[in-house]
């Protein structure tokens, strides 16, 4: 079972978020998710245990577990959404010159507002 925690302490390692949930369990693997940019942790990670019974324990003992000052927040993981590809210019692409709205009207004309 793929499980989604999020509000980890920013300073959590992997090894430390792997010792979290063996304690209750098989973990096959244990990533807490790290800034591209910065290298730093975004607050929250991914947890793969194989045993459905072990995952469902450490999902009603973490959740709301008091870790660094911060309360866990433990649920299964939704799969991954499709999304359309992302645009490599810098700044997405976001339309130009006044990146601002566009009039899809066939008749308008910027010389004959009404």
């Amino acid at each position: 079972m793929n499980l989604y925690v999020s509000n980890l302490p920013y300073t959590m390692t992997d090894e430390e978020f792997q010792r979290l949930f063996a304690a209750h369990g098989q973990v096959t693997s244990a990533r807490v998710v790290k800034d591209r940019e910065t290298n730093r942790s975004r607050g929250f990670g991914f947890v793969e245990m194989p045993v459905e019974a072990e995952a469902l324990t450490a999902i009603n003992t973490l959740n709301g577990l008091d870790v660094g000052g911060r309360p866990l927040r433990v649920v299964e993981a939704r799969p991954k959404e499709d999304r359309p590809p992302r645009d490599p210019r810098p700044g997405g692409g976001g339309g130009g010159v006044g990146g601002g709205k566009h009039d899809d009207r066939q008749d308008w004309d910027r010389d004959k507002r009404s």
